[in-house]
């Protein structure tokens, strides 16, 4: 089932793995330490399980995947997990949480973007093989760690006036800002203080990779069995990004280059990167969008209040505004929205896109004026009324923020690079393999 196979890659699990576990004198399944970490370990299951998944992805891809052998896979996976955990870790010790809200608006996109419910998850994962406990696991393991990127390396990342002021001079005639990309990317990295003999080894080792590409190696490959960066084990695959979001030190190296074409190394101050352009295409900027202003009212089903309760309390409210309450009144003693209902429900000016698709398919058919009939969302119970609409030009605003990330995100690999590898050398490692 194709749509499937994505969910088992976003989840990082594959049916009916075989678990690292031993046999006791008596017969008994028993688990096994791989690693210890800090206060935490890596059992061998999750080695085997997580080994499974790169072995049954290879085998899946539509590209014939030579892995590395067993020891130097099991190696490679098993720092990958070391470097999880002690991310984990630290994500525990900042008090970074994943509500079930939050950790259920991520699947349901991800169900949507698939073209079936949310409901319909834990059928469709079982039908091959996946447990959905297991599956929602490991989705608020990957919500926790990039939210702990966006506190620990993504908010440490500054962004000057002048950065952005040259970023939007030069964005309408830049070439590679107006385009995007499908890359991949090996990372020969060194310590964070590497010294020179140390820089030497790892360009030996990248120009090497290098002419294994020359002579006609598969770059996926030689990324599973060489590349330190976390996309490695994927191939090392950046996917789709547009010019602006291109870490800065490969935006000169691909204007020049033709899709299947791979850079040189270059070196940086995590080691030496090699980068091919997969694909290319032009990226259009968009300067006009239709913008709506709403406000609503929600009650959100608990204990006490059922659903047909709060369907019913918003139908005597739709009297109430229509007999001549003022609807930001009632929104303010009604609503359960801890974010509109202090404002009379108001939710300013949006566009598309910004709401979950139920509520936003209810904006788009109300007329300015109308009040909605109470529907229901994954949130609760809610009547909008349409404020305004208007044609807003946003184009200073796109370029503005498409600067602010094309900065950061021309700092943030190598950043990322740098901090994995600090908060690994700090961590209390033993390797029990």
């Amino acid at each position: 089932m194709n749509n499937i196979k994505y969910l088992i890659a976003v989840a990082g699990l594959v049916p009916c793995a075989v678990l690292a576990e031993e046999l006791s004198e008596t017969g008994e399944m028993l688990d096994g330490i791989a690693a210890v970490v800090n206060e935490g370990v890596v059992l061998k299951s999750e080695l085997a399980l997580q080994t499974e998944a790169i072995i049954a992805r290879a085998r899946n891809s539509e590209q014939q995947i030579s892995l590395p052998p067993p020891s130097v896979l099991q190696e490679q996976v098993l720092e990958s997990l070391v470097i999880k955990q002690i991310q984990l870790q630290r994500a525990d010790r900042f008090g970074v949480q994943v509500s079930d809200q939050m950790l259920n608006e991520a699947i349901a996109r991800i169900a949507e973007q698939n073209g079936f419910r949310f409901e319909d998850m834990p059928r469709m994962l079982a039908e091959d093989g996946i447990s959905y406990a297991a599956y929602r696991r490991d989705m608020r393991e990957q919500l926790i760690l990039d939210q702990l990127k966006r506190i620990d390396v993504i908010g440490r990342i500054t962004v000057a006036p002048r950065e952005i002021e040259q970023c939007i001079a030069d964005i309408e005639d830049n070439v590679v800002v107006n385009s995007e990309f499908n890359l991949s990317h090996i990372l020969i990295s060194v310590p964070e203080s590497a010294t020179a003999e140390e820089f030497k080894e790892a360009e030996t080792e990248a120009l090497y990779v290098y002419t294994q590409l020359q002579n006609g190696a598969d770059f996926g490959e030689m990324a599973i069995r060489y590349s330190d960066s976390s996309t490695g084990l994927e191939g090392g695959s950046l996917g789709w990004r547009t010019g602006g979001q291109l870490p800065t030190m490969f935006s000169d190296v691909v204007a020049p280059m033709s899709a299947g074409d791979f850079s040189e190394p270059i070196r940086a101050v995590s080691g030496y990167h090699l980068v091919k352009v997969n694909d290319l295409r032009g990226a259009n900027q968009r300067s006009e969008v239709e913008q709506t202003r709403i406000r609503h009212i929600l009650i959100t089903p608990n204990e006490i209040i059922d659903d047909a309760t709060a369907e019913q309390q918003l139908k005597e409210a739709v009297v109430q505004i229509i007999s001549g309450d003022e609807f930001g009144e009632v929104a303010k003693l009604l609503s359960d929205d801890p974010g509109s209902a202090n404002q009379g429900g108001e939710m300013g000016w949006t566009s598309p896109g910004e709401f979950v698709p139920e509520f936003e398919e209810v904006a788009a058919k109300t007329e300015i004026g109308q009040i909605s009939d109470p529907f229901r969302s994954r949130f609760g119970w809610h009547i909008l009324e349409v404020m305004d609409r208007r044609i807003y030009d946003n184009t200073e605003e796109i370029k503005e923020s498409t600067c602010v990330q094309r900065v950061r995100n021309g700092k943030l690999e190598e950043e990322t690079e740098l901090w994995m590898r600090r908060i690994r050398d700090e961590a209390y490692v033993v390797i029990r393999m």
